[in-house]
């Protein structure tokens, strides 16, 4: 069975004063989410020590949101999976276009990291998606397939999770039709030599849009930004009907 994976991916968003004030608001109104489904909170990495003593026994997770393929070395800014172990990070997000637009991040450096990730343990979350021009042009499957080649080279599927974040969506509030999403995911799930991976949607999922979203059958969780800075507002998401 595929597990359901709701994530929020807070961007550059709250300090530490602001992150541990989510957590305990937001705890104990996702206490009896379904078994299948695992809750996971991307923070800066200023958060995440924090958050990682605060999380402790609950069944949110810890994840960051990018991971150098170096151990070490002159990497200004970047960090490593030995640092993010040590805080115990379960879940990276690696590809997100916002990486790949303004820092530089290409089909093959996120294909490293990727295996970096693995490499401590970690589960990956591959994002891929395509920009408004792209889609109007009719290659959003060419797209989304050369990302896929590209960046599970090597890559253990029975440990990763894709979400499927078309560029156009992502904090835009034109959120993609969930019948278009699902046919995109099922897409997606076509490529992969492992079926049981899970596929997650994001691109201005709320709590309007959520309950259609996860009714779709090849949709297997949400990558939520924007609102999942709220406790309340992600904590509806997380509580999907």
């Amino acid at each position: 069975m595929r597990k359901v994976i709701i994530a929020g991916n807070w961007k550059m968003h709250k300090n530490q004063a602001e992150s541990l004030t989510f957590v305990q608001e937001f705890k104990s109104e996702v206490e009896d989410t379904q078994e299948n489904q695992e809750i996971v909170l991307c923070a800066p990495f200023t958060s995440l020590t924090a958050m990682s003593k605060n999380l402790h026994g609950s069944r949110i997770m810890l994840g960051a949101q990018n991971i150098h393929w170096s151990d070490e070395g002159a990497y200004t800014g970047e960090i490593s999976g030995s640092m993010l172990a040590e805080i115990g990070v379960d879940y990276i997000i690696v590809g997100h276009s916002e990486r790949r637009q303004y820092f530089g991040d290409t089909d093959q450096t996120v294909n490293l990291r990727l295996k970096a990730a693995q490499q401590y343990g970690f589960k990956p979350i591959l994002c891929v998606g395509e920009t408004k021009e792209q889609r109007d042009a009719g290659e959003t499957e060419q797209i989304i397939i050369t990302q896929l080649k590209e960046n599970l080279v090597e890559v253990d599927q029975s440990n990763l999770v894709i979400a499927y974040e078309p560029i156009w969506a992502i904090g835009t509030g034109d959120t993609c039709e969930s019948s278009e999403a699902n046919r995109v995911i099922g897409i997606i799930r076509q490529q992969l030599d492992n079926k049981n991976v899970s596929i997650q949607y994001g691109g201005s999922v709320n709590t309007k849009n959520v309950d259609e979203i996860m009714a779709q059958p090849e949709i297997d969780g949400t990558l939520v930004g924007g609102a999942s800075l709220s406790a309340s507002s992600f904590a509806r998401i997380v509580n999907y009907q």
